[in-house]
């Protein structure tokens, strides 16, 4: 299973993670169209900053996915052949138990129309996802790992 890892030695706080998971997103996939012309979705990576050391956190795909199991729609389930914690947006009823019982914090709101949770998806369609591709200090990284 793909997760994703940061290197907090090296990351700047530049947010650029979260504005490429925005295009990666957005309707138009377009980072001028997704921030002029739409409104852009909420990132799922997001900075944590404390002084001088800052690092991305997303979704770590936990072994034991609380989100999912707090979850009263079925819309968050574990893929029991990857590990990968998997969110089906249309089950999804913006209840936002996930968001609260996700111990890492790496779940937020999507108040855009229809409440919907939004958590990190590995950028389906893509061998990397877009965080770790565009990410200009190579701060972020993808293992794989056994589920």
């Amino acid at each position: 299973m793909k997760r994703i890892y940061a290197k907090e030695d090296v990351c700047i706080g530049c947010h650029l993670c979260e504005i490429h998971c925005q295009v990666e997103h957005s309707s138009s996939r377009n980072i001028i169209k997704t921030f002029k012309t739409e409104q852009p979705p909420p990132p799922r990576i997001m900075v944590q900053e404390e002084g001088p050391v800052s690092f991305a956190l997303q979704c770590r795909h936990c072994p034991e996915p609380y989100c999912a199991y707090a979850c009263i729609a079925g819309a968050i389930y574990q893929d029991q052949a990857t590990g990968e914690v998997i969110q089906d947006r249309e089950k999804c009823i913006g209840c936002w138990t996930c968001v609260l019982s996700c111990t890492k914090g790496a779940i937020r709101p999507d108040v855009r129309g229809p409440r919907k949770a939004a958590k990190c998806d590995l950028c389906p369609g893509r061998e990397v996802p877009a965080c770790v591709e565009m990410c200009p200090n190579d701060a972020l990284y993808i293992l794989e790992e056994d589920p």
